[in-house]
Parts: C-alpha cells; structure tokens; sequence
C-alpha cells in the first residue's frame, strides 16, 4: 500500500520547515520551569506590548465574533491609504506579512523561475521561492549588509523576484536609501522588486517607494503589525503596490484571510502614533543597553537598526542552550549560516540586565 509520501509531490520531501522561536511554554515544560519566570527575547515582540486602543479595539470585536469579517477590509485599507497618501486599492492585507510574500509566490513564481536574496536574509523568502518550484539564487553579503551590485548582476532573463530587506533580519542592517534606489532603478523592468520593510518603524526615517510605485516600476513593499505594534498574536500585515498588481494578488488570496479582532486592532494601532514613539524611542534606549553590555563583555556584534542584536558568542547552539536554562530564550543562528551567533530581541530595561547577566554566566562557565 502506497503511504502518504508515495502520493505526495516529490518537491515537498525536501522543503524546509520554518523554524519559529521557542515558545515560553514549551521551555518550561522541558526545563521544568515556572512559565511566568520566563522571557522570551527570540522572536523580536514588542517587550511593551500592543496600544491600549487597539487592546481595546479588539476586545470590542470579540463581541462580534461570530459575523465574518470584512473580507475585504475595507475599513483597515481606508486608514493605510491616508496614512500612506495611496489609494486604498493599492493595499492587500495578509495573514501577517508572510502571507503576502507568499501571495507572491503563488502568482509569479514558477519552476524554472529564479528569486536573488541576500544569503542568510529572512528566510521566508528561501521557503517561498522553493514552495512554488523556483530556484533561490542567494547572494553573500558583505559586512552582513546585503551586496546590491552582487545581487544585481545576478540577476538573468530568468529572475522573477528580487527580495530585500531594510532593517535586514536577523542581521539587523539597513542599505542607504541612495543605494537602494539606485539598485531598483538597474533592475530590468521585467524584474518584481520586494521591499520588506517590518522593522521599517524603528528607524527615524524610512526609505520611501512610493514615487516609484507610482510611476510604474515594479515595486511591492511589505509591513507588518507584529513588530512595533505589538500584535503578532493575531497575524496581521499588508503590502502596497500598484492596484494592478495588487488586483492579481487577491485572486490568490484565500478568503476571509484576516479575522475581524486583527483588523480592528490593526486600525486602532494605525491611530495610534504616540504609542508607536513610545516604543520607537524605548526601542533604542534598548538598542544602546544591550550594545553596551555586549562591548563590557568583549563581544562583536552587529549594529541594528531594528529592535534586536545579533552577537557572537562562539558557540549560537551553546550559549541559547545554556541561557535557556536560566529561562532566558533567545534565537540561534545556526539556520541562517551564522552558528557562532545568537540574535537577541530588545526587551525592558531589566529583561535585557538579565539576559546579559545570563550571557556573562554562560561566558564565564
């Protein structure tokens, strides 16, 4: 009798899985730990949280729980479109960001098609690219900043996608803006560019696609609500792009894909600017601590413009297995091509003592 890997398609067999960070229930139950004595500083959360409003927001939504939601979502693409000065048709909303990079997977990418990448990038893109039969043609970075004149002679008649991340994860670097532009303005015009921008809030200033958008290049940039917004729990992102594009996007996109407490919480969040400095500027009050506290113990790292920070420590597998112990869970890299490193999410004040007294422990064992 033939089994369930006999019938399936061969591609699937070898396709990675993602690997998330470990969840705080899952250490304790290993460890034998007290869950509530447990941080976790490996998937890059909002050490703050999600704005009262959209806190409240989605409590109101709940009360309507059992209405489908807006399959459309109209309202929640009304505020981006203001927000963004676009036309709210120019919006997909996904089940987080990685629903849209994945949107474009389903309607570009076929077998023989390649995607260039930074090599060690997000790797959702790998997965994607793979998914849909397509060939990764991934690019070392230099400095771990992604290497744009590389990445654009890679590029071939075959190139459908090319990805790029700024703040870039998990090294946490950005491109200059004046680089960035010049790159997308030297892709051929049968070339999609993807701007990732999740951590795009934790900068100053942004690098803004827009005027490119809208003269016609072939640009699609992602967000997301999990980072500065704090509600990764409820899987909420977007992408903006010409309607067109976007158009073709939604005949892929399943329906009813973001329930209705995300989108009201999505929209409050929007609304809420003041909550996003707050975290911008706790973020880099962060930043500094953490930076500090890896100079004192004589430790490399990486400079980020994001909300975490990626670190040598010689051993990524050791020093995540041994900090995990004191119940501090933090994200190795070893499946990103840096099994030396470790990245470590921006926490409070006292989340990131602990973890760097944790790691002096760990160094000192």
């Amino acid at each position: 009798m033939p089994t369930y890997a006999d019938l399936v398609k061969p591609e699937l067999l070898t396709q990675p899985v993602y690997q998330p960070g470990k969840p705080i229930d899952d250490v304790a139950r290993e460890l034998g730990l007290d869950p509530d004595t447990i941080l976790k500083l490996a998937s890059n959360e909002n050490p703050l949280g999600a704005s009262p409003k959209a806190i409240a927001a989605a409590k109101a939504a709940v009360d309507q729980m059992q209405l489908y939601p807006d399959g459309g979502c109209y309202a929640l693409k009304q505020v981006l479109g203001a927000k963004f000065e676009l036309d709210p048709e120019q919006f997909i909303i996904g089940n987080g960001s990685n629903e849209v990079l994945e949107l474009l997977g389903h309607a570009f990418i076929d077998k023989g098609d390649e995607a260039v990448m930074g090599k060690g990038a997000f790797i959702v893109y790998k997965l994607v690219t793979l998914l849909f039969g397509g060939t990764p043609i991934e690019i070392s970075m230099v400095d771990y900043r992604h290497d744009l004149e590389a990445m654009a002679s890679a590029v071939t008649d075959r190139t459908k996608i090319v990805f790029l991340p700024c703040p870039d994860n998990p090294s946490g670097t950005a491109n200059s803006e004046s680089d960035v532009l010049a790159f997308i303005n030297s892709l051929p015009e049968d070339v999609i560019f993807v701007f990732d921008e999740a951590y795009a809030e934790y900068q100053d200033k942004t690098i803004d696609l827009r005027p490119l958008i809208q003269s016609g290049r072939k640009v699609v940039c992602t967000r997301t609500f999990s980072k500065i917004h704090g509600l990764a729990g409820l899987r909420i992102g977007y992408g903006y792009a010409a309607a067109e594009l976007i158009q073709l996007l939604n005949r892929a996109r399943e329906p009813f894909n973001a329930n209705s407490v995300a989108q009201a919480a999505a929209i409050a969040a929007l609304q809420d600017e003041s909550f996003v400095e707050q975290c911008r500027f706790a973020n880099q009050a962060g930043l500094a601590q953490l930076q500090t506290g890896f100079e004192s113990l004589n430790l490399e790292y990486i400079e980020s413009a994001a909300n975490f920070v990626t670190v040598n420590v010689q051993d990524g597998q050791a020093a995540f297995a041994a900090l995990q112990r004191d119940g501090v869970i933090v994200r190795p890299l070893a499946p990103y091509g840096m099994p030396e490193w470790i990245r470590v999410s921006v926490g409070k004040p006292e989340e990131n003592e602990r973890a760097l007294a944790s790691l002096n422990s760990f160094l000192n064992s």
